[in-house]
């Protein structure tokens, strides 16, 4: 393959990913022109048709789904070497796609970051906020390589290691009847209108399944992506919400946090990355600085 090739591929699987010529275009900073000539150039070299151009919609061939497939393999394994090459040169460099859930205290990663930063200042961070199903999904599709996720995870897809279990908290406007309790029978809110993170956070798959375990399925009256959003409505008195505990201490004075009882609802969080893909130098410097921080202190003092 020449370098050009290599580029022929490499726009061949932005098309697809796009689902569209312009947007992938758009993306790379060329014409729509450019790579639609890019592609039917690779078309004639491998001598066959990427795209059923007979349908209103962008849609891969037989032979084009296993293009796809190989491309993918080959841009992944051209990336490692140059990556590699850097590594070997004294050079340290690389750019490391992290998933972290807007679930987890905004303070928390920023700050391992930094310090990661210090240690290896020619490694950029692209970091992505999604929901933790969200985050695996792109972890499996290489478009993340690492992701901060609530567990549980797949195992026969990803290697992890978990760094932090706590409590999930009941939030409630202060004048709540339940307010001033010190904890809550999670039974005792079945009649409740519930306030949930969206269907991609493993946390609202929690919630509904404790819930479900108590002898209630919660009435969810709305749902949003991020955790302030959740807070400021039980703070207009829509409902009620569950948070972790380490998001309570940001929490304001117009709601209050009481503990979840019978049963109690915990979640663990984690990092994960793929069994089936090679590791950049950066990537695995991460999980190695990562581990560090996060880990050995908690064993040093058991």
């Amino acid at each position: 393959m020449t370098a050009l090739d290599i580029k022929h591929l490499q726009y061949f699987i932005q098309v697809t990913h796009f689902n569209s010529f312009t947007k992938a275009a758009e993306h790379l900073y060329i014409t729509q022109p450019t790579i639609s000539k890019m592609i039917k150039n690779l078309e004639t070299e491998l001598g066959v048709e990427l795209f059923d151009r007979s349908r209103k919609q962008l849609t891969l061939t037989d032979a084009g789904r296993v293009v796809l497939e190989q491309a993918k393999l080959i841009d992944k394994a051209f990336s490692n070497l140059e990556t590699e090459m850097e590594y070997l040169s004294g050079l340290k460099k690389g750019h490391i796609r992290l998933g972290l859930p807007p679930i987890i205290d905004a303070s928390f990663f920023p700050k391992i970051i930094g310090r990661f930063h210090e240690e290896y200042p020619n490694i950029t961070l692209q970091l992505i906020e999604d929901g933790s199903k969200k985050i695996q999904e792109a972890v499996e599709n290489d478009l993340l390589d690492i992701g901060v996720i609530a567990f549980p995870t797949n195992t026969e897809l990803f290697h992890s290691f978990a760094f932090l279990e706590e409590d999930i908290r009941l939030i409630l406007h202060p004048e709540h009847p339940l307010a001033q309790t010190e904890e809550v029978d999670l039974g005792a809110l079945a009649q409740e209108d519930f306030i949930l993170f969206n269907k991609e956070f493993i946390l609202r798959d929690l919630v509904v399944s404790s819930c479900e375990a108590a002898g209630f399925t919660p009435r969810v009256m709305s749902e949003s992506s991020r955790w302030d959003f959740l807070e400021e409505m039980v703070a207009c008195k829509l409902g009620i919400t569950l948070l972790p505990e380490s998001l309570c201490s940001h929490l304001q004075n117009d709601v209050c946090s009481v503990k979840v009882i019978n049963p109690s609802i915990k979640w663990k969080l984690g990092v994960i990355w793929s069994k089936n893909r090679h590791l950049s130098f950066a990537a695995k410097e991460w999980l190695r600085f990562a581990k560090q921080v996060l880990i050995e202190p908690k064993l040093d003092t058991d």
